[in-house]
């Protein structure tokens, strides 16, 4: 993968703000493959493809979503979800990025899900406490990754959850099934 032509690409679908975010996510990732021992070229793909569909309209992500036959159960949930499994098909379509492992993490950066694999859980977290982060808890967040990828984890997908039952709304399943499985490890 060509990083210039992406980053490229990148620059010219999101606004600046949000391609800021996506330098400072692929750094944070990279940082962490690096002390986790994930490899940093596919923790570097995934954190520059994670937001790649997040400003594209809401009925052209529904369109791929139908078209791609992913969960149905998204389509009841907030289209802020959407942009996930979205980015997941442009990383594979556009860009010709065939790991799984790397589209996993594209796809599930947003809601998580119950058996992440290593690099999965690193872009979550590297989406969660990158720099630009700022909100009640992220220094917590970010202390917890210098335990170990499951702390920071676990620590992550507890503060999602806990924020949407706060705002009262719909938690998606996948979330569920991923605060479920770190609670029942305990």
């Amino acid at each position: 993968m060509d990083v210039e032509f992406v980053t490229q690409q990148l620059k010219q679908r999101l606004p600046l703000a949000r391609f800021q975010h996506v330098l400072r996510v692929t750094e944070t990732a990279k940082m962490l493959a690096e002390r986790y021992g994930v490899s940093i070229v596919k923790a570097e793909q995934a954190a520059l493809f994670h937001d790649i569909a997040k400003f594209t309209d809401s009925d052209e992500l529904r369109q791929v979503l139908v078209k791609e036959k992913e969960d149905p159960r998204l389509l009841s949930f907030h289209h802020e979800l959407w942009h996930g499994p979205v980015g997941a098909t442009i990383a594979r379509d556009e860009f010709a990025i065939e790991d799984t492992d790397i589209l996993n993490a594209i796809r599930y950066h947003t809601t998580g899900r119950a058996n992440m694999t290593f690099l999965e859980k690193l872009i979550y977290v590297a989406d969660m406490i990158e720099p630009g982060r700022n909100f009640p808890g992220v220094e917590e967040l970010r202390r917890t990754t210098e335990k170990s990828l499951d702390s920071a984890m676990e620590a992550c997908i507890y503060h999602s959850v806990q924020f949407l039952v706060l705002k009262k709304v719909p938690v998606f399943p996948d979330s569920i099934d991923c605060y479920n499985e770190y609670l029942m490890k305990k």
